[in-house]
């Protein structure tokens, strides 16, 4: 026998994981995570090094944790009524006005911000999108895997 042959016994054969119907593939929910964790890292560690005061530090840590909080129960909210889960009119509103209000916060902010360029202003705006983005992704990922695990049993 050839040195450079495999015999049946040496391989490893690994069985294949199957998804159930609906679930999303492991590197979507992956990428969703990584998005997640760039986003909020990268905002994070431009506040830390940013040149302004503590207060306005504050604020854009306050405006992206709102913003997170907002879109995920904004999420929620619409896919509820979407699927015919009851959802009160004014919890559905809510959800509208906290998004609303979260992003023109931020662009208030960076709008009125005197101590930050332009490039700065760009960084910190596009950090938030897909911080915001990323979250709504994985709020979906994690209830269309329930929503199957639910099916399958």
């Amino acid at each position: 026998m050839e040195a450079n042959k495999y015999k049946e016994d040496d391989i490893e054969i690994k069985p294949k994981v199957e998804r159930m119907p609906g679930e999303p593939t492991g590197a979507f929910k992956g990428a969703a995570w990584a998005a997640l964790l760039l986003g909020i890292g990268a905002y994070l560690i431009g506040l830390f090094n940013a040149m302004m005061e503590l207060n306005e530090k504050g604020y854009y840590f306050a405006v992206l944790v709102f913003g997170l909080y907002a879109a995920v129960s904004l999420q929620k909210a619409v896919r509820d009524k979407d699927e015919g889960i009851a959802v009160t009119p004014i919890y559905y509103g809510i959800s509208w006005l906290a998004i609303v209000i979260a992003i023109a916060l931020m662009a208030i902010g960076l709008y009125n911000a005197g101590s930050i360029t332009l490039s700065e202003k760009g960084f910190y705006g596009m950090a938030f999108a897909l911080s915001l983005f990323a979250a709504i992704t994985i709020q979906k990922n994690i209830r269309d895997t329930e929503q199957a695990k639910n099916r399958s049993n």
